[in-house]
């Protein structure tokens, strides 16, 4: 019989051990997927440090199954290669590889797929286990080779995510733990929860060790803990992440460290003291259209930007959290710390007018026209992962009557024949009057409707986690549905718009909206890192390259769009904007970034 190798991590009488000897995890969270693959090493160094011994990690599902049945391990996705560069940096690897993960990504790393069908996620529903164990069998072995026990840098693998705030399903706990150990992780397993007696008690689950998530709980923790467990902390909120339309929240050094050293010192002379993992350490970017919501009543979009007032900033910057963790952190170590990167270089500030190619309609009718259906469809029955869907109908009405969506998800461009008449949103209004008849129009009116509905980020945490987008119901003329719907949805890679004079005009499209889609070219002789700004510009997603880096918005508070060095090439490079509310003139390189008026956020 083979013997099951011994995990490295182990604890006793409330301390950790690693290989017998007692142990601190002095570790910060860094996530690949938020990450361009050509600085994973420069942001593990950076990590390195600032004195962490171990990172961690989220994978999420989503990002990896993008479509059912078809997992995805390279490139920007290589998960292993990442982990493969903690060891040799010197790092442990804690892996937090749940079906959920929160982490302010679209539906907390469900697929949207699954969501779509499945009655009750995060449950023991056979139609979520059976995609989960789906989802296991593509990863989990892939992690157990990377394992301590098996030469690799992983010490540990967290169960599930603060699942005590979201439900009591204990069978569903004891299903992942035991999927977990069947296929090969032998090391230390985790849970981890809010600061709350509740929360404990329904997210722990046997054979798992606990853990906490907080920002300022120390002593609640130390309260809650089991008695014989090391005290740790699985996120420590040294920062906070940021909504459209709120303030850029700030946590200050003095505040984050203070925190920090009292976890780490000991409670009493007779215990050991606790263990850290800063979330974030370097907090990264939602590229492309990954960033999640949440929802408190009403639906709060997460911004591109994922900086979270970080230690290292979100294009590698080391600022006053860096140098505070570094000391208090230093004397954990056998010997020095490695050496403080050089900050990152930036581009020089520039300025390039904009190019209108094409109008928000000629974007939409390039798209050819998909299913059809009596009633609107929603983004996971025609496929739509996120971003645009184009809903058409033919219309009957009379002047001033009112069409209504009755459940948006979550804001819709409308047009009649081609001129746009407003803007609907989930939270605001969700009605508008139809226009007075022309005069050739007798006294019935009709037209080509169109409403090009987008969504803000699907949910990744609450109760509304894994709620659909897009039209959700009816389409209403006064009390009568619309029916004859065709869907068209819009490609997240750039739509295929002819550039130039060819473009011309969708028929009947208002030649004078200011919305549409747009490009700007910037010739750069040495390509470095960027921050972007769009003056004037109110609602769109950018490309550089080809490469969707994510939104802006004129609400911020972000105004700055992180544009990595590796994607940048000397020479020509293309910005190209779609806009479906009104496009600025210029787009602007900043030598610094500018997230917006601050909010100082210090947690509990």
């Amino acid at each position: 019989m083979t013997e099951t190798p011994s995990p490295a991590l182990t604890y006793a009488d409330g301390a950790l051990f690693r290989h017998g000897r007692p142990f601190r995890m002095l570790s910060g969270a860094v996530h690949y997927f938020r990450i361009h693959p050509d600085q994973w090493e420069d942001r593990l160094r950076r990590l390195a440090a600032m004195g962490a011994n171990t990172v961690d990690t989220y994978i999420p599902w989503n990002f990896h199954e993008r479509v059912e049945g078809s997992a995805d391990f390279t490139g920007w996705r290589d998960a292993e290669r990442f982990i493969r560069l903690a060891g040799q940096i010197g790092l442990d690897v804690f892996v937090r590889p749940s079906p959920y993960i929160c982490a302010e990504w679209s539906n907390g790393g469900i697929p949207f797929w699954l969501s779509g069908r499945a009655r009750a996620l995060r449950t023991s529903d056979p139609v979520f286990l059976t995609a989960v164990d789906a989802w296991y069998d593509a990863l989990i072995p892939r992690l157990a080779a990377l394992q301590t026990a098996h030469g690799g840098p992983i010490t540990a693998v967290q169960v599930e995510n603060e699942y005590g705030s979201f439900g009591s399903d204990h069978d569903y706990l004891l299903h992942l733990r035991d999927g977990l150990r069947s296929r090969g992780i032998v090391e230390l397993l985790t849970t981890a929860d809010g600061t709350t007696a509740d929360m404990v008690r329904n997210g722990s689950v046997a054979g798992a060790m606990g853990s906490f998530t907080f920002g300022t709980g120390v002593a609640e923790a130390a309260r809650l803990r089991v008695p014989d467990q090391p005290l740790l902390c699985a996120e420590l909120w040294g920062g906070w992440f940021d909504h459209w339309g709120e303030q850029h929240h700030v946590r200050s050094a003095a505040s984050m460290i203070g925190t920090v050293e009292e976890l780490l010192s000991p409670r009493d002379p007779q215990q050991s003291g606790g263990s850290v993992s800063l979330y974030m350490a370097h907090g990264g970017t939602n590229f492309g259209l990954w960033a999640g919501a949440n929802h408190d009543g009403v639906l709060q979009p997460t911004v591109t930007s994922y900086d979270s007032d970080a230690p290292i900033g979100e294009d590698g910057t080391l600022n006053d959290k860096f140098h505070a963790l570094r000391a208090v952190f230093a004397p954990f170590h056998d010997g020095d710390l490695p050496p403080i990167p050089e900050q990152p270089r930036r581009q020089a500030a520039a300025s390039a007018p904009l190019t209108r190619v094409a109008t928000l309609l000629d974007v939409v009718r390039a798209v050819p026209a998909g299913v059809t259906a009596p009633m609107p469809l929603t983004f996971e029955q025609v496929g739509a992962e996120d971003g645009l869907v184009a809903y058409e109908a033919r219309i009957d009405f009379a002047p001033g009557a009112a069409l209504t969506v009755d459940v948006l998800h979550d804001r819709a461009v409308v047009f009649l024949d081609g001129v746009k008449l407003g803007v609907l949103e989930r939270d605001a209004e969700r009605s508008l009057a139809l226009p007075a008849l022309r005069p050739d129009q007798g006294s019935d009116g009709s037209g080509l409707l169109t409403l090009i509905v987008e969504s803000q980020g699907r949910i990744n945490y609450g109760p509304h986690t894994g709620e659909g987008k897009g039209i959700m119901a009816g389409v209403r003329i006064g009390r009568r549905f619309a029916h004859g719907w065709t869907h068209r949805v819009i490609p997240q890679d750039v739509p295929a718009i002819p550039v130039g004079a060819d473009a011309g005009l969708a028929e009947g499209a208002d030649a004078d909206s200011a919305a549409g889609l747009a490009e700007v070219v910037f010739d750069v002789a040495d390509p470095a890192d960027a921050w972007l700004a769009f003056p004037g510009g109110v609602n769109g997603l950018v490309w550089l390259n080809g490469f969707l880096l994510g939104r802006y918005r004129a609400v911020g508070p972000q105004v700055t769009l992180y544009a990595p060095g590796p994607l940048w090439v000397e020479g020509r490079n293309v910005i190209r904007i779609l806009d479906t509310d009104a496009l600025g003139s210029v787009v602007e390189i900043r030598e610094e970034p500018d997230f917006g008026p601050l909010e100082e956020f210090i947690g509990s």
